[in-house]
């Protein structure tokens, strides 16, 4: 049997193949389950590249996307590596990670990382229960950079908001939907109280399929706090922040079940809440347990 490959240019006219194969390739079933998702939403990245692996028949076994960091021009991402379950082990991910590598150093890059690179980005880093990616990084040069993670929250039994609402009406404080009038507000809210990260991704939450937007706002027009879901992937909640006018009123934690509503409103029993800070937070507000934890890497090119 011939075992050869070579490696091509990815273009867009490949994707229903690379979705394929990631629904094949991504070992945990909530990672395949979104494969269509995820792929087109890395492919949405400015300042990007990406790269298969293809065997004889033209059969996709392997893929490689990248992007340039949209805070920091001089560090490259690897946004997604999967290799088919029958060929690993034979240089297909070395081969696609070098020609990924060479690409972005091509476009600026002094480093690469394995992390994402928000907006646009499927994980924070690496799963650990991905164990052969975590060996293969540390095999290939790249140093742990920090870890992440993500918690889980059941939407089964989320406590309803109206009462609240209505107290908060009281106060001279709304809270409503985001609409697309909202967001460029919205984008400079976020951007004068978290900086650059977070305005792409609230823009991105607002009026697509499968995402969403919810805001606090005083009777005046002053911005309390949001909070959105589905930017990166359907079923993952943020980003979310409240101003600290907002704080020890109630307001994040109603923020954040209106949305958590709408995605179980969408069919969904649980969600992933991204790259967590606040952990006490999430656990008090909507009992949520830590459960996806991520490393992230780091090398020089």
């Amino acid at each position: 049997m011939d075992r050869e490959f070579w490696i091509s240019e990815l273009t867009d006219d490949d994707l229903p193949a690379v979705i394929a194969l990631c629904r094949d390739a991504l070992d945990l079933p909530e990672d395949a389950a979104e494969a269509a998702e995820i792929v087109r939403r890395l492919r949405q990245t400015d300042r990007r590249t990406g790269f298969l692996a293809v065997a004889p028949g033209d059969r996709v076994i392997g893929v490689v996307l990248g992007s340039i960091s949209h805070r920091d021009s001089s560090i490259g991402h690897v946004d997604l590596i999967a290799v088919d379950p029958g060929e690993r082990r034979r240089g297909v991910g070395r081969a696609l990670l070098g020609r990924v590598e060479g690409a972005l150093a091509g476009l600026g890059a002094d480093d690469v990382v394995l992390a994402g690179n928000a907006p646009c980005y499927a994980w924070p880093g690496i799963d650990v229960r991905y164990t052969p990616a975590v060996c293969a990084a540390m095999a290939l040069g790249f140093a742990q950079d920090q870890p992440a993670w993500n918690m889980t929250a059941s939407l089964l039994d989320l406590a309803p908001t109206a009462a609240e609402e209505e107290r908060l009406a009281g106060e001279g404080v709304t809270i409503r939907r985001a609409l697309p009038a909202d967001s460029a507000g919205l984008a400079e809210f976020a951007l004068a109280n978290w900086g650059s990260g977070w305005a792409g991704e609230i823009v991105d939450s607002i009026g697509r399929p499968g995402a969403g937007c919810h805001l606090a706002v005083e009777s005046d027009g002053t911005l309390l706090g949001f909070a959105a879901y589905g930017s990166s992937r359907p079923s993952w909640f943020g980003p979310m922040g409240t101003t600290a006018a907002a704080r020890g009123r109630g307001i994040g934690s109603i923020l954040l079940r209106r949305c958590l509503a709408d995605q179980r409103d969408s069919g969904l029993e649980s969600a992933q809440i991204g790259w967590v800070g606040p952990v006490p937070f999430y656990s008090t507000a909507v009992g949520a347990r830590v459960e996806r934890v991520f490393f992230l890497y780091r090398k020089q090119l």
